[in-house]
């Protein structure tokens, strides 16, 4: 019987991640940040660096099909649960109009930054025969990120989701994520037609399908689904199981359109029903299973990507100028959209640092760059240290801004007054 290394390959991941997902929590920082660095460290930087031959054997390039097929299940699984959980926050729509600015802002700028700069990166860092402006709107998508879902942790471990600074942030980053995905796709399809505009448009014109048939019949189809078969929110395995298979279903159709299928994966998440109840079940038994032994294997596949050679030269100024512009152009475009809202200046810095924040996104966003060949595994790991660092720098900055007390009578007096009507509305049936 032949030997596999995947069971030993599973034990290093998932233990690597776990404790440093540990570490970072002792010091007051998400667990997921701890994961995905983990990925970096089991990749050629530290971990081949310090064992080669070691880092060679366990991780040897033919092994690695099983684990390959496991990330991209993570992958659909999740982006599944993040199109599900992006809505508006409740009590948010007040405020709408200055999220519609930090939205725009936060995007605008990151985005004429990241084209800026690519004019200084193409010739360098560019793969051979990459044509400029997939590059150039690759690096603006990728800079324009902001982690939603890593964004509602952080906000809910501080007991910060129903503050100004809180619902702001959340409407924004689903407002601003919406638009980086729809660039990301139109690099995507540029990226695979390169000078095919006929293939440009079958790609443009068979996602335009796919989505009026899932938005008009998909939805109003899963909506009567959930009603019959989830009325009290837990979903029945039948239903359980229609679900998973249509985000399959979903993802394979955006494959086969030459798109990755994370987009058909979360564009069936987002068609479901905004049913919170529906929402807890299937983070439970879904997202738990793929953040927590999936995801980190798509982190240490990532990390196996990364290269030492992106510091080498040049490459730690780009480096640099990349963590510069990434930081500046978030934290800026987000301040300056809360601050065009009437927002005092903490509320605005507070928000700017929580779009800065891009997380396991941005990992996902830029392993989609590398795999059709807009970007070379320097670049990608200069892009994935910035990922890194910028989701570190949240906790601190919102320490700075937003953890005081000043802001939170209003909004728990707001809370208060809506447990209570729900607990008068409950002894009342």
């Amino acid at each position: 019987m032949s030997y596999s290394p995947l069971l030993l390959q599973l034990v290093i991941i998932l233990g690597t991640a776990r404790l440093l997902g540990q570490v970072l929590k002792y010091f007051g920082q998400s667990s997921v940040i701890g994961e995905m660095a983990a990925g970096f460290v089991l990749g050629p930087v530290i971990f081949g660096a310090i064992a080669p031959e070691l880092h060679a054997q366990i991780f040897q390039p033919s092994s690695l099909a099983a684990l390959r097929g496991l990330s991209e299940l993570g992958l659909v699984l999740f982006m599944f649960i993040v199109g599900a959980e992006l809505r508006l926050p409740l009590g948010v729509r007040q405020q709408l109009v200055t999220a519609g600015w930090i939205c725009a802002f936060s995007v605008l700028i990151p985005v004429a930054l990241g084209l800026a700069v690519a004019t200084y990166l193409y010739v360098p860092l560019s793969p051979p025969g990459a044509v400029f402006w997939p590059f150039a709107l690759f690096l603006a998508a990728a800079m324009s990120v902001t982690a939603f879902p890593v964004m509602a942790r952080i906000l809910k471990d501080r007991e910060l989701t129903h503050t100004v600074i809180g619902r702001l942030s959340l409407t924004s980053a689903a407002m601003a994520d919406v638009l980086a995905w729809v660039m990301l796709v139109l690099v995507v399809i540029l990226a695979g037609s390169g000078q095919d505009w006929m293939r440009f448009g079958q790609t443009l014109g068979g996602l335009a399908v796919l989505g009026v048939v899932m938005l008009g019949v998909v939805k109003p189809l899963l909506a009567r689904a959930v009603q019959r078969y989830a009325a009290d929110g837990k979903p029945r395995a039948a239903l359980l199981a229609g679900l998973l298979i249509g985000a399959f279903v979903c993802a394979h159709i955006t494959e086969l359109l030459h798109v990755h299928a994370v987009f058909g994966a979360f564009l069936f998440g987002a068609c479901l029903p905004r049913d919170d109840r529906l929402l807890a079940v299937l983070i439970e038994r879904i997202e738990h299973l793929a953040i927590i032994v999936l995801m980190p294997i798509f982190f240490a596949l990532a990390g196996l990507s990364t290269t030492p050679d992106a510091f080498v030269g040049t490459g730690l100024g780009a480096l640099l100028l990349i963590l510069g512009v990434a930081v500046v152009g978030k934290v800026l475009g987000g301040a300056l959209g809360a601050r065009i809202g009437k927002q005092p200046w903490r509320v605005c810095l507070g928000v700017g640092s929580l779009m800065n924040a891009r997380g396991m996104i941005e990992l996902i966003v830029i392993k989609v760059g590398l795999d059709i060949g807009v970007i070379d595994d320097r670049l990608f790991t200069m892009l994935m240290v910035m990922a890194i660092v910028t989701t570190l720098m949240t906790g601190p900055l919102l320490s700075l801004f937003a953890e005081r007390p000043a802001e939170q009578p209003e909004e728990k007096i707001h809370d208060d007054a809506m447990l209570s009507a729900q607990q008068a509305e409950s002894s009342s049936r």
